[in-house]
């Protein structure tokens, strides 16, 4: 196991390297300048030439990266050029919203797309399956954003079950917080788990159609021990890799949800540093996006090995 998980630690640092050099030169090239969005256009270039200098703007540009990208070694990532506060502080402050929202919507998405999938494989052809299939379509081309305001307007304007938006803050409570979630969870889940559900029913069904199901089933076990004591554990190699990237998705990736339920996350962050210019916080965000996927991919290939012994004596 040793070499195998050397050999993904080094892809994940040469990964990281790489996105860096990308995430902060891509972003310098962007037209706009922080200094003169924040003075405003009648601003004399005196002052404008001044406030680079305040924020180190006019540095050389490898000079600027390796500072920045030692300081993302040290666990610091500037000041934003807007709130004048540590981007390190508004990070913290937004991932505990956006971290617990990826995980319920995660939740959500394989408590329901697990059993479907299972359900459509075990019923191949039949009604509940052909049903289950065209559902998991809709779910699929359903945007998920148009999902979200017919939720506000189904449970929030007309039950009144949940608030529209906003987010009251774990100091309200741990229930009060999580029903603040619960329906941008759902709009983010929904459609997640849609695809789970088609990939489990697949990745099942090419299991069950293997010889060694066959010699199962020929030893006398019925179609349901054959299901979940040899088939089910071998599906899951491809499930866990969409899991994976799910969870990526649902943390880096729910800028519009966050912006429609006006939650104060990381995506809606991003959004405000990049129609402020705030580059800082930008480039910071998205590197720290980049390191979750990266992250979560290198646990899902130590997962692989856990769950196909194959992979542990090919290690």
């Amino acid at each position: 196991m040793f070499p195998f998980l050397l050999n993904r630690l080094v892809s994940l640092a040469l990964s990281l390297l790489a996105a860096s050099i990308v995430i902060f030169f891509v972003l310098e090239v962007v037209p706009g300048d922080p200094a003169a969005f924040m003075l405003g256009m009648n601003a004399s270039p005196d002052t404008v030439a001044a406030l680079r200098h305040q924020l180190g703007l006019d540095a050389p540009l490898l000079e600027r990266y390796f500072y920045w990208l030692f300081g993302l070694f040290r666990g610091e990532f500037g000041i934003s050029y807007t709130y004048r506060v540590p981007v390190a502080q508004l990070v913290g402050d937004r991932l505990w919203i956006s971290l617990p929202l990826a995980i319920y919507a995660l939740a959500l998405s394989t408590l329901i797309a697990f059993p479907v999938g299972i359900l459509a494989a075990a019923r191949r052809n039949s009604a509940a399956d052909v049903s289950i299939m065209g559902i998991t379509q809709l779910g699929v081309a359903i945007p998920n954003f148009w999902l979200a305001m017919l939720l506000v307007l189904a449970f929030s304007i007309g039950l009144r079950w949940f608030s529209a938006g906003g987010f009251p803050g774990w100091n309200a409570g741990f229930l009060e917080g999580m029903k603040a979630l619960t329906l941008p969870a759902v709009a983010l889940a929904l459609p997640q788990a849609s695809i789970l559900a088609r990939v489990m029913r697949s990745s099942l069904l090419d299991t069950l159609s293997e010889d060694y199901i066959r010699s199962a089933r020929a030893k006398g076990l019925t179609r349901r021990q054959t299901l979940w004591r040899h088939a089910l554990r071998n599906a899951l190699i491809p499930v866990l890799t969409i899991i994976g990237l799910q969870f990526s998705f649902l943390l880096a990736g729910a800028i519009i949800i966050e912006n429609v339920f006006f939650l104060p996350g990381l995506g809606r962050l991003v959004f405000q540093g990049i129609t402020q210019r705030d580059l800082i916080v930008v480039k910071s965000v998205v590197m720290i996006l980049v390191f979750a996927v990266i992250l979560v991919t290198f646990l899902v290939d130590m997962t692989y090995a856990l769950v196909d012994p194959r992979l542990r004596r090919q290690a």
